[in-house]
């Protein structure tokens, strides 16, 4: 259960750090408030995450889907680069995520 909930917050991660474009620097109140929320949500998903999953296992998975989701949804809701560099880095990254997964204790 700790893992999906792991899952959950690097996902409101991604939400939030998206959010951060649409806040135009926290000058629009509602996506700003948005972002503000997904921040709270994962930090406090992260946080229950953690007791039972160890702390860097867990802040690196945090991070690297935070890391995809975002490059990915920039790829498709800005226009950012998609070339094969990019996408072999985001391979990476999930083969990363994979093997924390498979290599930390129950």
């Amino acid at each position: 259960m700790e893992w999906i909930i792991l899952i959950f917050a690097g996902l409101f991660e991604t939400g939030w750090a998206i959010g951060l474009k649409y806040t135009q620097g926290f000058t629009r109140p509602w996506p700003s408030l948005f972002t503000l929320l997904a921040m709270i949500v994962s930090v406090w998903l992260l946080g229950i995450a953690v007791k039972s999953i160890p702390v860097g296992t867990a802040y690196a998975v945090w991070v690297g889907i935070g890391a995809v989701g975002t490059v990915i949804l920039g790829m498709v809701l800005f226009s950012e680069p998609a070339g094969a560099g990019r996408i072999l880095s985001i391979a990476l990254i999930i083969a990363g995520i994979i093997g924390l997964k498979m290599t930390t204790l129950p």
